[in-house]
């Protein structure tokens, strides 16, 4: 139905404009047309009583000084003040409240057809009598004059509206042009091109700046989600690759002592493999956009009980320079494994000791993680947060790493507003600064 919203919201977007642009047009001017029509009428019987004041003065002027009266454009007849004829002519058509009227200096206008417009005025003749002037003239054609007048004005609104409603089409059409042509560009553009660039700094620059802006995070997201997809494919690969090699050789050889050792590498294995697919599994969840609400989170509790859940054999851990309470804005999950993941990369790498700080401020609160391994390279510390990156890879798979623990901790601190900084420990390893916003 095309008064129906859903026929509008088909339309381009050039017929809508065009339709809203005829549509004003055409309302404004039948209202012009409108307000003229009204004052059409009034402003014919204005030039009418001009012609008949003009005639009327001058025959008063001709009666008062006994002169013949002069010949003009319209009747003028004289009357006593009862409205008897005295110029030898016919009674005027003229009823008595006409007389009284005329004699009181208004017009009248008798008809219905024909109608006629009369002005009089009384005057005094030489002698002392009081005579009636009145003037008159026929409204021939006064009534179809108005009514083709105000046809005439609908129909030069109905064509100016089609003429604005053209001249709408074909500048929404030009203007539109640049922005087909662009649409166009966008198309047919190769990966890794980019829309060139309009000389003049206007829309279209700003629209052309926005597609190439949105075309770089695209390639971006999927260069991550290709780089993600392999890397995840190739750690996924190797403990199932292992797990099964160690199967065949368990089921080639029934040997009891080499099945339960070939049993604790498959645990081991499927532990490794479990903690890939979990943080898979967190990664995906954050990039869905799943946030649950924050709270405050006591810091200082949460790294004595996190250095106390340590494996045996890990390096020497101690909480340092830690007093009171510091109180974070994220969630108890977030927290925990933002801390077990620094514990746990700091404990791969130390030589003997991790030291644990929980620093507190106004707005943010830090948790600062030293070891004394051999830390990590100014090259390498912006790229320990990537998904699966490794400083040595060699290590960190013997180490037991899946490449996620860090970036982990980096989206989870993004997500709270929150950042990790890696740099060097006073003891020579590596130092990792996360913070959080104070709640409260």
């Amino acid at each position: 139905m095309i008064g129906s919203p859903s026929w509008w919201r088909r339309r381009s977007l050039q017929v809508r404009i065009t339709l809203l642009g005829a549509a004003v047009t055409l309302a404004c001017l039948l209202g012009l047309a409108a307000l003229a029509a009204g004052k059409l009428e009034p402003l014919l019987i204005d030039s009418v009583d001009g012609d008949l004041t003009t005639a009327l003065h001058s025959a008063s002027a001709d009666v008062a000084t006994g002169r013949p009266l002069a010949a003009s454009g319209v009747t003028v007849r004289v009357l006593d003040t009862a409205g008897s004829p005295l110029d030898g002519s016919p009674p005027a058509p003229l009823g008595s409240g006409d007389i009284r009227a005329l004699k009181a200096g208004e017009p009248v206008t008798t008809g219905p057809e024909p109608r006629w417009r009369w002005l009089g005025t009384v005057v005094s003749t030489p002698d002392g009598r009081q005579r009636l002037i009145v003037a008159g003239t026929g409204l021939v054609g006064f009534t179809a004059a108005v009514h083709f007048g105000g046809v005439w004005l609908i129909v030069v609104s109905l064509l100016g509206a089609f003429l604005a409603g053209l001249a709408t089409w074909l500048v929404v059409r030009s203007s539109l042009r640049p922005v087909a042509k662009m649409r166009g560009l966008v198309r047919a553009l190769p990966p890794g091109q980019r829309l060139p660039l309009p000389g003049s700094h206007d829309e279209l620059r700003a629209l052309a700046e926005e597609f190439n802006a949105l075309l770089a995070r695209q390639e971006q997201a999927s260069e991550r989600l290709r780089r993600f997809t392999g890397d995840a494919a190739h750690e996924l690969r190797s403990p199932v690759a292992s797990i099964r090699v160690q199967a065949e050789v368990a089921v080639t050889n029934p040997d009891a002592d080499l099945a339960h050792e070939t049993l604790e590498d498959v645990l081991i294995e499927a532990v490794r493999l479990s903690a890939l697919l979990d943080g898979l599994l967190a990664l995906a969840r954050s990039d869905a956009g799943e946030l649950p609400p924050p709270e405050p989170v006591e810091l200082v509790s949460e790294v004595r009980d996190a250095v106390a859940r340590m494996p045996a054999g890990s390096p020497e851990t101690r909480v340092s320079g830690t007093v009171g309470e510091a109180w974070a804005l994220a969630t108890h999950a977030e927290v925990e494994l933002v801390l077990s993941n620094l514990l746990r990369n700091a404990s791969r790498y130390a030589r003997g000791q991790i030291v644990v700080s929980v620093l507190g401020s106004k707005s943010t609160v830090r948790v600062v993680v030293d070891d004394d391994g051999p830390g990590i390279a100014p090259e390498h510390r912006e790229r320990v947060f990537d998904r699966f990156y490794r400083v040595a890879d060699d290590r960190a798979r013997s180490s037991g790493g899946t490449g996620l623990g860090l970036a982990m901790v980096a989206e989870a601190l993004r997500r709270r507003g929150g950042r990790v900084q890696v740099g060097e420990s006073p003891d020579g390893g590596a130092r990792f600064q996360v913070t959080w916003r104070a709640a409260g």
